[in-house]
């Protein structure tokens, strides 16, 4: 990352203090936390849009300019943009909230907005005695609350709660979408297990139903919803605007990794991986293994990557087209330009500014979007600037 100037450092320093003085002022959508940050290719800034959030994990922007907020603990918060007013809204299941568990992602139909479909699907941590799975839900908007909920799939098996639901949502350009769910930690062979979800990516009709072209579908050995195997936990995941779909995954310990999703393939969590063992820092199976495909890229250190975005807009100059990939425990977010699948060029444009980054999004309004990930989380906004 290049060195900050001392005009910068000084900008920072100043915004840090007028902060302190407003002191318990109410946040709005435009309250200014960095005038400016220089990034190699891009200065810009960040806005905090709102406050008080308990650890959030997914935005979603509606047509009318306001946005969703799904919280950990089951909430779904309807935000407005002026003057970051947030209002809890009724009606959705409840959730296992132990762990890693609780109101994951959240995801508008490609087609909301036209009264036909205008749903909105989430993923969450259903109990089921004393376990818990991964499920997928939708929810009908109705103007300004939430209509009926519909549960659309479940995986196969519940597990002990707590960790590694995966549970990123992304739409193909077909309307099919894909949904990611971890190998729910405690029996990482169940990511090479052909009837069995955890560990995988799943792809899914509107409806929860199992696409014709699915690419296990004729295989009767494995389920049917299988569209990739050997995941170990991925929480980023982006369908760029060419239609090929990108995750980001946690390796144990270091080995998080930026991988292109193909129909059938195996990325081979854990008889592949980068990472090594928690307790003993041995390595863990191989680096790489006929079969299996090796990752894109393989952040460094311990990145616990969450949140992907691909940048849309051109009022981003140099940035349009590339990735945004934010961080958990290393607080980065970091910028990866690709050229034919790989990865040509990396940036750690944030590095401690925001805290735990749970999401990224590229918003409707020449803005990118940052989720960040503690009990009294908060929405950013990045914006260019000249």
């Amino acid at each position: 990352m290049r060195p900050l100037s001392t005009q910068v450092l000084r900008q920072r320093w100043l915004t840090a203090a007028l902060a302190g003085l407003l002191g318990s002022a109410s946040a709005s959508a435009a309250d200014m936390v960095e005038e400016r940050i220089e990034s190699d290719q891009l200065a810009f800034s960040i806005e905090k849009v709102a406050e008080d959030l308990e650890n959030p994990w997914a935005v979603a922007f509606l047509p009318d300019g306001r946005y969703l907020v799904s919280e950990r603990p089951g909430r779904l918060n309807l935000i407005d943009d002026e003057g970051g007013e947030r209002r809890t809204l009724e009606g959705l299941p409840d959730v296992s909230q132990r762990g890693q568990g609780g109101l994951l992602d959240i995801a508008l139909h490609p087609q909301f907005g036209d009264g036909d479909h205008d749903w909105i699907y989430f993923t969450w941590s259903k109990p089921d005695g004393s376990n818990s799975r991964a499920a997928l839900s939708r929810v009908e908007w109705q103007g300004d609350g939430l209509g009926d909920v519909e549960h659309l799939f479940e995986q196969d098996r519940a597990s002990s709660p707590g960790r590694h639901y995966g549970s990123r949502i992304a739409w193909l350009p077909d309307d099919t979408l894909l949904m990611s769910i971890g190998d729910r930690g405690s029996e990482p062979p169940r990511a090479q297990a052909d009837d069995d979800h955890a560990g995988s990516t799943l792809r899914l009709t509107a409806t929860g139903g199992v696409p014709d072209d699915n690419p296990f579908v004729d295989d009767t050995a494995t389920l049917d919803e299988i569209y990739t195997q050997g995941n170990r936990n991925i929480q980023g995941m982006v369908v760029r605007q060419d239609g090929e779909p990108w995750a980001t995954e946690h390796g144990p310990r270091t080995g998080d990794e930026l991988n292109r999703l193909t129909a059938g393939d195996n990325y081979g969590w854990p008889e592949v991986s980068r990472g090594n063992d928690y307790a003993t820092n041995e390595p863990i199976g191989e680096t790489s293994k006929p079969g299996m495909v090796d990752p894109v890229h393989v952040f460094e250190g311990r990145f616990a990557p969450s949140g992907l975005a691909e940048v849309t807009s051109d009022a981003f100059g140099e940035w349009q087209g590339q990735l945004l990939a934010g961080g958990l425990g290393s607080q980065q977010l970091i910028r990866l330009q690709l050229e034919d699948n790989e990865v040509t060029q990396r940036e750690v444009v944030l590095d401690g500014e925001l805290g735990r980054i749970r999401d990224v999004r590229q918003g409707p309004n020449d803005a990118i979007y940052v989720l960040t990930d503690a009990a009294d989380g908060a929405l950013y906004r990045l914006r260019p600037v000249e």
